[in-house]
């Protein structure tokens, strides 16, 4: 297996993009990621998507997205695995130059969500959880993940005010961001005063579901030394499955996926969570912030919550979080969030992450979840 290297990235606003196509904002993010890079040297085009087919009825997005960014004629497969999607197809990527079969792809998370009425886009995000035993009683992620911070509550005496350093922190953040959704700060006052989208979960601990595009491009050592621009390599990658739907799971509160696809990237890597110095989480809630930084082994289970109030997690903590703003203030980009997630911390690296800068990031991890974590990728990025 060779060497795989993270050679530019490039991302669009994410917003309300009400008149534009999901192909448009694709080409938009590719060409920002391109830089000096001929186009036509990209040899396959990987796509992350999980809503297109439900919310659009457009199927084959491989090829739509491939006419839209002018690469007609090469390999173009579209992966869905709902909010983990992004990591899933990083994880393609990584294999095809990794083992040699190309030396340059193209990842491209892209959705398009805005267009559709409110009742038709819960029905499409139901898709992530198991349709016979949780989205056909009208059980909602948030509700999922409501419920789970109820109980997260309840086992380890918590109460709701206690998450509030998370979604403080992301719009701090994100405030830098001038890409993000929601480019102003908050205050915990302002999270315990706002209304509730499902109890004990509050409007401001919940991330809204918008437009955008990201692009990664992956290549080997050849090619990215050949460029001789900072190189972040990618050291490792790792996806994992947990049940579905939560009753299937022995201990709700434990998110396996993420437990052993995070062991199994820092393993690969031949690093620990103590070498990590900046990290990207599925963080649309405080409660799904804390359980992914408890399974992944960033805390002690019940600790959580307690690493964020001691401000571990902000840009000058032992574990900065959500440096673009995460999904609260970058806004939740569903099946794109995992490239989003990987532009950022490439930028981290490279040192070019402006006042969201963590000082000598030189180790990154980002982790995507699919649902309440049924499906798991996390991959660990080196400054070389």
């Amino acid at each position: 297996m060779q060497p795989v290297y993270i050679i530019g990235s490039g991302q669009t606003a994410v917003a309300e993009h009400w008149d534009r196509t999901a192909g448009s904002l694709a080409a938009e993010a590719l060409q920002a990621a391109l830089g000096p890079i001929a186009k036509h040297r990209i040899q396959a085009l990987y796509v992350a998507n999980a809503l297109g087919s439900a919310l659009h009825v457009q199927s084959q997005l491989g090829a739509a997205i491939a006419s839209a960014t002018g690469l007609h004629g090469a390999e173009a497969v579209a992966f869905d695995a709902a909010g983990a999607s992004g990591g899933v197809v990083l994880r393609q990527a990584y294999l095809a130059v990794a083992s040699g079969v190309y030396d340059l792809v193209a990842v491209v998370g892209v959705e398009k969500v805005t267009d559709v009425l409110d009742a038709r886009l819960e029905d499409g995000l139901a898709l992530a959880s198991d349709a016979d035993w949780e989205a056909v009683h009208g059980s909602t992620l948030t509700a999922q993940w409501a419920m789970l911070m109820r109980r997260y509550m309840h086992q380890y005496g918590y109460d709701a005010i206690d998450f509030a350093p998370f979604p403080v922190n992301a719009h701090a953040n994100g405030a830098a961001n001038p890409k993000a959704l929601y480019r102003f700060p908050i205050t915990a006052e302002k999270v315990r005063s706002a209304g509730a989208i499902a109890d004990p979960l509050s409007l401001l601990d919940s991330a809204t579901v918008a437009d955008g595009a990201a692009v990664v491009l992956v290549a080997s050592a050849g090619i990215a030394h050949e460029l001789g621009s900072p190189l972040v390599r990618i050291a490792g990658s790792a996806v994992a499955t947990d049940a579905l739907a939560l009753h299937g799971r022995p201990d709700p509160l434990w998110l396996g996926a993420a437990a052993r696809s995070a062991a199994g990237a820092l393993g690969s890597a031949g690093l620990s969570t103590g070498d990590v110095q900046v990290l990207e989480l599925t963080d649309p809630h405080g409660i799904a912030a804390t359980l992914a930084l408890e399974a992944c082994g960033f805390a002690e289970r019940g600790v959580g919550v307690q690493l964020a109030r001691e401000g571990a997690i902000t840009l000058t903590g032992a574990t900065p979080l959500a440096t673009g703003g995460g999904c609260k203030a970058r806004g939740d980009t569903v099946g794109a969030n995992g490239v989003f997630q990987l532009v950022e911390l490439t930028r981290q690296l490279r040192g070019e992450a402006g006042k969201a800068q963590v000082n000598g990031a030189r180790v990154a991890l980002a982790q995507c979840l699919g649902g309440i974590g049924a499906t798991a990728a996390t991959h660990v990025l080196v400054a070389e």
